[in-house]
């Protein structure tokens, strides 16, 4: 799994709690005024991935009043950027007469170099999220251009926003797939991710390196690719037209992962499909109904398919992994 730092407040005397949270937010993130009315019992959880130079941190906390100042700003300034996703809990932030308030279907976006005011939380209800923290050195934009974005709406919903909440979400639900070698690659994956989400959001897709913004579209098609792995209609030619590129491109695309866009997408099917045959819920399930929804229509294709890919019929498949599931 990737390194990673756990704080849970009750580890803490209760005297203790607020202040070691706010500790670790200053560490994290940068030095904070924070404020709140659970204090004297505060109740809080954060996890802090490392990811090379980025910084991933999922949270749960009673409601919280954070306040970076301009004195605070002028005493130490990390210049970074944070990226705050909800998950329950609203999150209201304030930046001069500026007000929002966001969402899961929103991305919160924090400079370091700027006052902000914000509250996580709603009354007695705690915020759950997920942080991010990136050096802006790390993105190929300028200080004007970083702060036109700040104050555009970003969707955690669709185009590179859904891509990158996907990942983090994951990266939140577990790291037990990775190596702490892992850490700095995943750190540049989110870096091109919010680099091609912020130039599509100022339409300046022009400032991106062209491997940025390759390595974003891949990611891109990848999780696009995901979400469409049941239509039968999905083909390389279907997937190029959905992404404005022509098929050739896309291929190309594909030169520098470990295989090609066809024998990805049939992978990606195959593992869904072996997912289902050991799902006790799916045992009356006809095989060829399970492979006929993950795009393979002719069921001796898909036999031949998967004995070749996982070394046994699926019929077989099926009935070792409910066996040893009894």
């Amino acid at each position: 799994m990737l390194n990673e730092m756990v704080f849970r407040s009750e580890d803490l005397p209760a005297e203790d709690r607020f202040d070691g949270w706010r500790e670790l937010v200053a560490r994290t993130h940068a030095p904070l005024e924070l404020q709140s009315d659970h204090r004297q019992d505060f109740r809080a959880v954060q996890r802090v991935l490392d990811l090379g130079a980025v910084t991933v941190w999922p949270t749960t906390f009673q409601p919280a009043r954070f306040l970076r100042t301009p004195k605070l700003v002028r005493q130490s300034d990390p210049e970074g950027l944070h990226l705050s996703l909800p998950l329950s809990g609203p999150l209201r932030a304030a930046r001069g007469e500026e007000q929002a308030l966001f969402g899961p279907e929103s991305l919160c976006l924090v400079d370091t170099s700027r006052p902000v005011d914000i509250y996580g939380g709603n009354d007695s209800t705690p915020h759950t999220g997920i942080g991010l923290e990136v050096p802006k050195a790390l993105l190929p934009l300028s200080r004007n251009q970083l702060d036109r974005v700040a104050g555009l709406p970003l969707s955690s919903l669709t185009g590179f926003g859904a891509v990158l909440a996907q990942l983090l979400k994951q990266l939140a639900r577990g790291t037990a797939a990775y190596h702490p070698t892992d850490g700095p690659r995943l750190g540049m994956v989110v870096v091109d991710l919010l680099s091609a989400l912020f130039a599509n959001a100022l339409e300046a897709d022009r400032f991106l390196p062209p491997e940025s913004r390759q390595r974003a579209l891949v990611l891109q098609i990848k999780a696009f690719v995901q979400q469409h792995l049941q239509d039968p209609r999905l083909t390389p030619r279907a997937i190029a037209a959905a992404h404005h590129i022509s098929p050739s491109y896309l291929h190309r695309l594909f030169q520098h992962e470990e295989e090609t866009v066809a024998a990805w997408i049939r992978r990606q099917r195959l593992e869904r499909a072996r997912r289902d045959l050991t799902d006790p819920a799916l045992v009356t399930t006809p095989i060829h109904a399970i492979a006929g929804r993950w795009g393979f229509p002719r069921a001796g294709d898909f036999t031949r398919v998967f004995r070749a890919t996982y070394g046994i019929p699926p019929s077989d498949y099926r009935q070792r992994a409910l066996s040893m599931a009894e």
